[in-house]
């Protein structure tokens, strides 16, 4: 249609239901006959797969079935005059595509499959009776029918397939790939992932990659003996590792909006498409004569409105702060200073080992906890999307991880001023924590998948009887279906798996940074454990995990917050290591180095909150592409706008003279 070339369909969704017994096979108004006749009313191609416990309904959608369904939703796109519009089908050619070529990405491809799955509903005049395991039960007019079927548990899970043939580029081009250390394909991964995860391994990639400057310095801080040099030389390193901080943050702004840019994403892509607002669902697209006819026209009052509403929702979350900040220092902070004492005066090795085991098993049930509850708090909140609760909940969570994670460091460091028992603690987290987290999170999937695999041949033996042959699983995607979802460790209800990537990037980067003085060797080690990161965590998504819901994002959220948080607190607590190496004594007397010391906690202070003055977060091509797209659409909707007043006074004209 309209000279535009029909992109190669691809099974891109799942649909898990239960077998359909032999008894019945017969009988009419079978569950599945009706989901798949309904399927294909909405246009879907719809091939079903036999497993060996459950029947599978793969489904893919040609592309006038996803434009159609854009349309509907009121999806906006680039155009080639740079604006965002409500995309029309019968104008596909107006619309810009893909890096790929396709027209649409993977975020808008599934949100396009997710109306047409669940906008199937009962047009009829009358309930429709349907049989599933013997039983009966009505299809209401106007009931969703996946809905329904889910209730019932017919319909026992609706999940994104993997396209093996991309995946398998992407592990060879990506996950396999040990040659280019921080070289990632972001464009396919954006691609294939969505704009979330991209995102991610762009930052760390970058991230990686910027960590060779100060981990270069650090070994040459280990490896050369600086003599009576050596207290100098630690205050140039950290300066030095305050200011590659600095810019890094800078710096990823501006690789951030580059990477929109080249998307053809908005700033309000991450945005959702309709938010509640004074009680009212609010499209982005009602004119503003429409909101004046639903709201009134006394401004007074609408002004009244907005200003409680958005009052009440600060109020809100400034209680749920509280809450959660009261709770960490009542509840966290006490147990955590009572285990970094008893860590401290405990002689024993096994002790130590017994005491941080008892540790572990009660923080992780105390953070699980903690997760739960901050996310009944954000129910509460006011938070317009669903992106602004999420960054809710990490403002929230990490605050329990940050003092789980540090205060035991503080301790050591600042109160017994114990440097060396300071180093043996950070070798132990950045060595052992990070190298046994890395092995969990790429053994605990494959586990949960072998495990779900044996109950499935184990169910099956003992439905035939005894059997000697081993029963194999041919349809992949039954694999598929059998592997974990990418979901947080804190539920699934507003992040996924991103977080606990988020979370072990953001305690590595305050690790580093803010004990540089006492362990710069750190900075070399985690540029190495980075490294690994990136292919671990590809090769997780691509081959441990079934493929992860797209997310749309314009950046890290509230991640990179936390980031300049914990940059502000390096400065802090390093110039306090930096006092106990030159206070030996412990006196804590005003002596030039330590007024010297001071001075440079405010002077990079002053750096870190001014640098962004000086380096622009947007590469200056991004700014001057904007422009231009800006003053062609402005151009473009002057001309319109002329030619329909001039149409209109025509009209008049005639009116007139007739």
């Amino acid at each position: 249609m309209n000279g535009i070339e029909e992109e190669q369909t691809t099974f891109e969704i799942g649909v898990v239901v239960p077998k359909r017994n032999l008894k019945d096979e017969n009988e009419g108004c079978e569950c599945v006959d009706v989901l798949l006749e309904e399927f294909r009313k909405v246009g879907l191609i719809v091939e079903r797969v036999q497993g060996i416990a459950d029947e599978f309904i793969k489904l893919a959608a040609p592309l006038e079935t996803l434009g159609r369904a854009a349309a509907e939703l009121h999806l906006k796109k680039r155009t080639h005059i740079g604006m965002d519009l409500q995309f029309e089908w019968e104008e596909v050619e107006a619309f810009v595509r893909q890096p790929d070529g396709s027209l649409f990405s993977w975020c808008e491809r599934f949100h396009c499959y997710h109306h047409l799955i669940y906008g199937i509903v009962n047009k009829s005049q009358s309930p429709l009776t349907l049989k599933f395991d013997g039983k009966e039960f009505h299809w209401e007019v106007g009931e969703c029918l996946v809905r329904k079927l889910e209730s019932k548990h017919f319909v026992r899970q609706v999940f994104p397939l993997h396209d093996e043939v991309q995946r398998k580029k992407l592990l060879k081009s990506w996950a396999l790939n040990w040659w280019d250390l921080t070289d990632q394909p972001i464009d396919e991964i954006y691609s294939y992932f969505g704009t979330k995860i991209a995102i991610y391994f762009a930052f760390l990639g970058m991230y990686t990659r910027w960590m060779f400057f100060p981990a270069a310095f650090a070994i040459t801080l280990q490896l050369i003996d600086f003599g009576s040099l050596q207290l100098l030389v630690l205050p140039l390193f950290f300066i030095g590792v305050i200011l590659w901080a600095v810019m890094f943050s800078q710096f990823w702004k501006r690789k951030n909006s580059a990477l929109l840019a080249r998307w053809q994403i908005s700033y309000s892509a991450g945005v959702d498409l309709g938010h509640k607002l004074l009680g009212m669902e609010w499209s982005s697209l009602q004119s503003p004569v429409e909101l004046l006819k639903k709201w009134g026209t006394d401004k007074t009052n609408e002004k009244e409105a907005y200003q409680r509403n958005e009052w009440f929702g600060c109020l809100m979350r400034f209680r749920n702060d509280a809450m959660v900040i009261l709770s960490i220092i009542c509840l966290q902070l006490p147990f955590e200073l009572a285990y970094a004492h008893l860590y401290e005066v405990i002689g024993s090795d096994v002790m130590k080992f017994a005491l941080t085991a008892v540790y572990l098993f009660v923080i992780q049930y105390f953070t699980r906890v903690g997760g739960k509850i901050s996310v009944k708090l954000i129910k509460y909140e006011n938070n317009e999307t669903t992106e602004k609760r999420a960054d809710s909940l990490v403002y929230k969570v990490f605050g329990l991880y940050f003092m789980q994670s540090y205060i035991g460091i503080f301790y050591h460091a600042l109160l017994h001023r114990n440097i060396l028992t300071l180093r043996q603690v950070l070798i132990q987290r950045l060595l052992v924590y990070q190298v046994l987290e890395n092995l969990l999170e790429n053994s605990l999937p494959y586990l949960k998948y072998s495990y779900k695999k044996y109950r499935v041949r184990n169910k099956k033996k003992r439905e035939k009887g005894s059997s000697t042959g081993k029963i194999q699983f041919a349809s992949r995607v039954e694999k598929e279906y059998l592997k974990p979802s990418y979901s947080a460790s804190i539920g699934e209800e507003l992040e996924d798996g991103l977080f606990d990537d988020f979370l072990e990037l953001a305690l590595q980067f305050g690790m580093i940074m803010m004990f540089a003085c006492a362990f710069p060797l750190a900075f070399a080690f985690s540029a190495v454990n980075n490294i690994t990161e990136i292919r671990t965590d590809a090769l997780k998504l691509l081959t441990m995990f079934k493929r992860p819901i797209p997310r749309a994002a314009t950046n890290i959220g509230a991640w990179l917050n936390i980031f300049q948080f914990l940059i502000v607190m390096s400065i802090c607590t390093n110039c306090a290591i930096l006092v106990c190496l030159y206070d030996q004594e412990g006196n804590w007397s005003i002596e030039p180095g330590l007024a010297a010391i001071l001075v440079m906690e405010h002077l990079l202070l002053l750096i870190k909150f001014g640098f962004s003055r000086f380096v622009p977060e947007e590469p200056a091509w991004v700014r001057a592409s904007r422009a231009k797209n800006a003053t062609r659409a402005q151009d473009m909707c002057s001309k319109q706008l002329l030619r329909s007043i001039s149409g209109v006074n025509k009209v008049f004209g005639k009116m007139k003279e007739k």
